[in-house]
Order: C-alpha cells, then structure tokens, then sequence
C-alpha cells in the first residue's frame, strides 16, 4: 500500500487512540508487524502555545517507523502552520482528527464536529496540503448524527483538496463506540474515491478483518479498541489474509512476557511511577476474560514498581 509517496510493507494499522497508542505500545505493535503507527492525537493549539504536554505525544524511535503524527484543530492558519513545524519531524505522514467523539473536543468545533461545517473543514485540509511536502490524511466517521451522514461527500471534499488517504470509522460521532459499525458506509467511500481509504470500525478478531476487506474494498485496515491489550492481533491478521490460516491466540505465558515487556517500556519511557499508573488499564485489557481477572485487576492498581508487577503477572496469570 502507497500514501502518497510513502510505501507500506503492509495495509494493517494502528489507529491513534488517546491514552492508549503511545511510544512503547506503538513498539510493541509494530514488532507483531503492525503496518503504520499513529501518535495520540496532538492539539495544534497546544503546540503553537508550546504546551509541554504535547512532547511525549510526539516522541518516536525509528524502529517503529513509518509513523503518522496527528493533529486536531479548527482554525486552518494554526492546523497549517503547526502542520509545517511537524514536517520537520521523523514523521512519514500528516494525519488530521476529524473524528474524535469526545464533548470536549467536539464542543470546541474541533474533531468530528468538522463533519457539521464542511467548508471549514475543505479550508483546514487545503490550507495544509498547499504547505506541506508530505502527505496529508484525514480520519473522519460516518457523519454526525443519523441525519446527518455525510461521509462520501467529506470523502469527495478530502479527495479534492488533495488528501492522500481517508480513514472511515462506520459509526456516527453520536453513536461514540456503541452499536454496530456500519461497514457499508466504507464501501461507498471506497467507490467514491480513487484515494486509498482506511476502514476503521469493530476489526477484533483475524476473521473481522478478512470480512471487512471483502465486504467493503477498502485498501487498509485500521485497528483500533481491538488491539488494546492485544498487539498479537497484526500478527494474526497478516498470517490469515496471507494464508488463511488462523494462529491460536497468545498462551498465558506469552501475555506475562508482553505485560513485563510493556511495563518495562513504560519505565524507559515515563519513569517508574507514571508507568505502572499507565500499565493498570493495560494489564486489565491484557488479561480480560482471564480466570479471576477482576481480582487481578484489583491488585494491580496496588503495583508502585515493575519488580512487584513483574511478580504479581507471575504469581497470578
């Protein structure tokens, strides 16, 4: 797969998602042969004011390479401007938010409240497209709400403005990640376009993936709530859509490998402290539906070191 000037090995990614697709998670992905990486979504504004927030958001190593920064804002002059510093950067594409569900964001005329004011949106994606060499995306839902499913129009609008790729997430902004996703919807972007398009929605198992692509002929696949706790996923995609065999999924002794692993990421890149704070919501989607999982997941919120994690993932998984 091709964005723009940017060669895939493979058409399988990471889908930004905020608390969850930092640096040492990207890591872990990307060794199960995840295709591209996302960096959380970072604030343009928060970059223009030098927030220093925003400097883990943007840090990579070049071994998870290639990787996508993106950005989230509503005014095109600091979308553009804060687009152009990023360039600068080791990232291989330019991704803009105009998904994201979340009150704050969309209260702000930010994320998916874009999908209301297309035009706005058109002169955000163009004013970055005019300053940028690298390739620009846009990831965006089905629409708004059920009256207001506009995706194949955003697609067209994107397309125009010379986006090199659009993700598709089948649901609308007020359904948040309830319901169903609706995969048609990526069909019909996909016919409506000659750009790649990403479909982004309920991928969880190898056998989600092989239908989505089937189903709707988008050129990638996006995973997202589907990996937490779950880098082996992009392993077991790849394998079963090249072989149409399914490997089993990860043995217990392979999930307390990758919760050490990830803990001691976590520790490189954070510190101690921060890092088992992050690792109580990874470990509890790691071991989810695990015998006595919820008492694990009691326990781990008492964990202060990655001594006592590593021997409480060896006491109890």
């Amino acid at each position: 797969m091709k964005i723009g000037n940017v060669e895939l090995k493979n058409a399988i990614a990471l889908a930004p998602m905020a608390g969850v697709t930092d640096l040492p998670f990207r890591l872990l992905c990307k060794e199960q042969g995840c295709g591209l990486m996302y960096t959380e979504m970072v604030s343009a504004k928060a970059l223009l004011y030098k927030n220093r927030n925003t400097k883990p958001l943007l840090e990579t190593r070049p071994e998870e390479e290639p990787v996508a920064v993106q950005l989230f804002g509503s005014d095109p002059e600091i979308m553009s401007e804060m687009a152009l510093q990023l360039e600068e950067g080791p990232y291989a594409i330019i991704d803009v938010n105009m998904g994201c569900p979340v009150p704050k964001i969309v209260n702000n005329g930010e994320g998916s409240a874009l999908m209301k004011d297309p035009k706005l949106a058109e002169q955000i994606l163009t004013a970055m497209v005019k300053k940028l060499h690298k390739p620009v995306t846009v990831k965006f839902r089905k629409g708004f709400n059920d009256s207001n499913i506009n995706a194949v129009e955003f697609a067209k609008m994107a397309e125009s403005c010379g986006v090199a790729a659009v993700a598709v997430h089948g649901r609308t902004r007020e359904q948040y990640y309830s319901g169903k996703a609706d995969w048609d919807i990526i069909r019909q972007v996909k016919e409506a376009v000659s750009i790649p398009v990403w479909g982004n929605g309920d991928v969880f198992t190898p056998e989600d993936a092989k239908r989505m692509k089937e189903e709707t002929g988008c050129d990638g696949i996006m995973v997202a709530r589907g990996a937490k706790g779950n880098p082996w996923l992009f392993k077991r995609i790849l394998h079963y859509l090249e072989t149409g065999e399914l490997l089993p999924p990860p043995t217990a002794e392979e999930v307390k490998r990758m919760i050490v692993r990830h803990g001691t990421l976590q520790t490189e890149f954070r510190g101690e402290e921060i890092a088992m704070r992050e690792m109580r919501k990874h470990v509890a989607w790691y071991t989810a539906g695990f015998p006595h999982s919820s008492a694990l997941r009691n326990d781990i919120n008492q964990v202060e070191t990655l001594e006592e994690l590593e021997r409480l993932v060896d006491e109890r998984i």
